[in-house]
């Protein structure tokens, strides 16, 4: 296991990630009968053979109003292959397949939560998943075990090894950001556990589209064909998960579920990166009878071996961050919406929502769209609701270790930084946000002592019309003609003076000057800009221009950019 570790810690270093999830039964019909399974169950015990769309969007919502950001589509294999009644349920609702409704109601979701489906739909033929790609961000589906003689595996024909081979093979060739993994204590052996490890790296160096390994241990279930077999012994367990790290490729992210072992620390020494998806609202319906660890349990077992627990999406950031090759067109800003910079899920406190607008009738405020449906709770600068506490004195002498704190080691030493480190530091997480805000704080007192210091300010944005298309940018307006965001506006120097003369009325000592690039505007305006403000309020210090509008205004004169800065 000390191998392992180091494979673990030099690919993805104090890192462990969890998806925070709802889990959606979508159907527990199916076809095939596997000997540990409680899941499938029979159309009697069933009130329904589908959930409906009501029903999924309930639990969906109940998701996302807890800060969820994944959905899991779970459901049994082609049920209507073997059930008359799922059949017929699918074609009253103008539905083909199970698959093709799977399709809808992970759109359904969407759209109307912005939770990402993540779609574990078992053995599916290529056609089923380049639909179920447009929708969902990544797909999975167990491998389990390439043994074709598993009595567990008698009745069940979607665990036919070539067919779940075939799936992992042609989600490489669709380029899908694809989930799998084994099972350990079915009735295969060590060799039998090396053997399907082997064909998951093989499919992953052919197509590159492996994005994580599930080892999960066989826990004996009442009302099961295995229910007398003994669960799988945890050193073998532990020895699975060891090897599964040395086997594959080291960018291939490693899962253990946390509810399936007592002691789940000990899975992080077997060389996990991952606890795989907690959810705060459903139960795991795969295994009820083993209820996810609450989120304050699993960082404090993360913590205790110097590591730090960070939620993370339905697809990793190394396949979020390309996403011209591994999502749907479609599916770019949702995972946008929902990721930090580093492609990992958004930790901000409170609910995500998609963004709906409806043109305002009135403006009164500058606002020329206003929010309708469900409004997202989390901070963003100017909510009237409170910022997060971002610094926790409850884990500020918890120890860290891994890159960050060997970077804080060497700035106490006053080693320089280069940039690679900065953006390591970038990637802080819990008592590693709070290792680096001490040192920083120690480093402000040396240089500044406690004062702290503001300025009263007012901005001035004389113009919102601009010729540049930055594609990030919400402010800027084009002529009426191209029908954009909303009414493009100019300034007059009479307004611009005012505006800073009121300001100055108020209190404020400094005006910040900026704005759109204006097609007619040459060189000149900006100076024109500075000396209204001079001349309206002489004492008024002028935080002027940025680099562009600078750099745009020596252009249009074709002046020296050094002789511009000196007249403005």
């Amino acid at each position: 296991m000390v191998l392992a570790r180091k494979i673990r810690d030099q690919a993805f270093g104090s890192r462990i990630t969890f998806s925070p999830k709802v889990f959606i039964p979508l159907t527990m019909l199916c076809r095939d009968k596997c000997g540990y399974c409680t899941f499938a169950q029979p159309p009697a015990r069933l009130e329904n053979p589908y959930l409906s769309p009501e029903q999924v969007l309930e639990i969906a919502k109940q998701g996302a109003k807890f800060g969820c950001h994944e959905a899991l589509f779970t459901l049994g294999e082609r049920p209507e292959l073997r059930y008359e009644v799922a059949k017929d349920w699918l074609k009253q609702n103008n539905y083909d397949s199970t698959v093709h409704y799977l399709h809808d109601m992970a759109a359904l979701v969407l759209r109307e939560t912005g939770l990402l489906p993540h779609a574990n739909a078992g053995a599916l033929y290529r056609d089923e998943l380049a639909m179920l790609r447009r929708v969902s961000p990544s797909q999975g589906m167990m491998l389990e075990s390439l043994r074709d003689d598993l009595d567990c595996h008698r009745g069940a024909p979607d665990k036919e090894p070539q067919r779940r081979l075939d799936t992992l093979n042609f989600a490489g060739e669709l380029n899908i950001a694809f989930t799998t993994g084994i099972l350990v204590g079915i009735g295969e052996t060590r060799q039998d556990r090396i053997i399907a490890l082997e064909a998951i790296a093989e499919s992953h160096a052919k197509y590159g589209h492996i994005q994580e390994v599930i080892v999960q241990n066989f826990l004996p279930k009442p009302l099961t064909i295995m229910q007398r077999e003994k669960p799988c012994p945890q050193d073998e367990y532990l020895w699975s998960i060891a090897a599964a790290r040395i086997i594959l490729p080291p960018e291939i992210h490693l899962q253990a579920p946390p509810n399936l072992s007592d002691d789940f620390g000990v899975l992080l020494d077997a060389g996990i990166d991952d606890w795989g998806g907690v959810s705060p609202v459903t139960a795991d319906h795969v295994n009820p009878e083993r209820p996810w660890p609450s989120l304050d349990k699993l960082r404090d077992a993360t913590e205790k071996r110097e590591k730090a627990l960070a939620p993370r999406l339905t697809i990793y950031p190394e396949f979020a961050n390309s996403p011209t090759k591994w999502l749907d067109d479609s599916l770019h800003f949702k995972i946008l919406d929902r990721s930090d910079a580093e492609g990992l899920g958004r930790d901000d406190p409170g609910q995500v929502w998609p963004e709906k607008v409806t043109a305002a009738d009135v403006v009164h405020d500058g606002a020329e769209v206003v929010l309708i449906g469900h409004r997202s709770t989390q901070w963003y600068s100017g909510a009237n609701n409170p910022p997060p506490v971002l610094i926790s004195t409850q884990i500020e002498n918890k120890k860290i270790s891994g890159p960050i704190a060997e970077i804080l080691r060497g700035v106490e030493l006053q080693q320089e930084v280069g940039q690679d480190e900065i953006v390591t530091l970038f990637g802080a997480r819990g008592a590693e946000v709070n290792a680096v805000a001490q040192l920083a704080d120690s480093l402000r007192v040396q240089a500044v002592g406690d004062v702290v210091t503001w300025v009263h300010n007012r901005n001035i944005n004389y113009t919102n019309v601009c010729t540049f298309k930055c594609k990030f940018c919400g402010f800027s307006k084009g002529p009426l003609s191209l029908n954009l965001r909303g009414t493009p506006y100019l300034l007059t120097l009479d307004d611009i003076a005012a505006r800073a003369s009121e300001a100055w009325q108020l209190g404020a000592t400094e005006v910040t000057l900026q704005g759109g690039i204006h097609p007619d505007f040459d060189g000149d305006y900006y100076i024109d800009v500075a000396r209204a403000v001079k001349t309206a309020v002489p004492e008024m210090h002028i935080h002027g221009f940025t680099a562009l509008e600078v750099t745009e205004g020596a252009r249009r004169l074709s002046e020296p950019l050094h002789q511009y800065i000196m007249r403005l």
